[in-house]
């Protein structure tokens, strides 16, 4: 168990979560507002993905990125801006009898410099990298695609941008990709690895599966893990017993307490109350710049 460590908030996500919760926000201005109060309460992160504003769906449109992204950065340069890269690699097969053509519903597939291209002409602190293809929702014909060569070429990219990667890990066999990653030379240190926990149909969040994760990293890794919906809090005590650094947010938990949704400051709050419970700091966001080696470009 570390003395410190840093919070990251996943403020929106892009699954169908706007239904379920008033505060899950849509536009570029609610996302920003969420994103800076989320910082103010103790966050040192924010992860961000943004919506169409008309009907809520996650998309991966630049200018609504930049925009939320200005907002940020008109009221606090400091905390971390963390942009998904993940948009653009959504694969629906028709059904399982007949899967091609894709499903033209919710099939979003872009080449690794389109998906890139937020990332290019903001520069943001860091951006994920989703370090493999799975199935990525309980039944239908949903599969996230992020092939070798795709990732290879996006880290690439990356690299020459001087964004430090995420590299978000859904099983235990990406941690193999990422090695090879790291063996190749194709990211420099330190790696920062999200550990993505209890997804159907990744790793499930079980204490023994994280901690084989957590003995398989590189060396030179900063780490974070998550898991989602009624887990969250409680798998937060356990990374951070762990060693690792923790996310909270509405992307991966809607709800404060049964039938009380929380907003995304709610969730920070929590999580630095039993972080401090259990004697631990909170990194400040200059703090994780320094440990992530990240020039403020601000």
């Amino acid at each position: 168990m570390k003395e410190k460590i840093f919070i990251t908030c996943a403020v929106t996500g892009a699954g169908n979560s706007t239904q379920r919760s008033p505060h899950v926000p849509v536009t570029p201005e609610q996302i920003a507002t969420a994103a800076l109060d989320a910082a103010a309460a103790g966050a040192a992160v924010v992860h961000l993905h943004v919506r169409d504003v008309e009907t809520g769906q996650g998309c991966r449109d630049p200018k609504l990125f930049a925009e939320t992204v200005e907002r940020i950065r008109a009221v606090n340069t400091d905390v971390l801006i963390n942009l998904t890269a993940g948009m653009g690699g959504d694969l629906v097969l028709s059904s399982g009898e007949h899967p091609l053509p894709p499903n033209p519903e919710g099939t979003d597939m872009a080449g690794a410099k389109e998906r890139l291209r937020h990332v290019e002409e903001l520069l943001p602190d860091i951006c994920t990298l989703d370090c493999g293809s799975m199935n990525f929702a309980a039944g239908g014909d949903y599969i996230m695609v992020n092939t070798p060569s795709i990732l290879y070429q996006m880290a690439a990219q990356v690299r020459a941008l001087g964004v430090r990667p995420e590299l978000e890990v859904f099983d235990s066999g990406q941690l193999v990709f990422v090695r090879e990653m790291v063996r190749d030379n194709k990211l420099e240190s330190p790696f920062l690895i999200q550990l993505c926990m209890g997804i159907p149909y990744g790793a499930p969040a079980q204490l023994d599966l994280l901690m084989n994760m957590v003995h398989r990293l590189p060396p030179k890794t900063v780490w974070s893990s998550f898991s989602i919906g009624r887990l969250q809090m409680p798998w937060l005590a356990a990374t951070a017993f762990a060693g690792g650094n923790v996310r909270v947010g509405l992307e991966d938990n809607l709800w404060l307490e049964r039938n009380v949704p929380a907003t995304n400051a709610q969730l920070v709050e929590r999580a630095v109350t039993l972080l401090t419970q259990m004697g631990i700091g909170i990194m400040t966001a200059a703090e994780t710049r320094q440990l992530l080696a990240l020039p403020k470009r601000h």
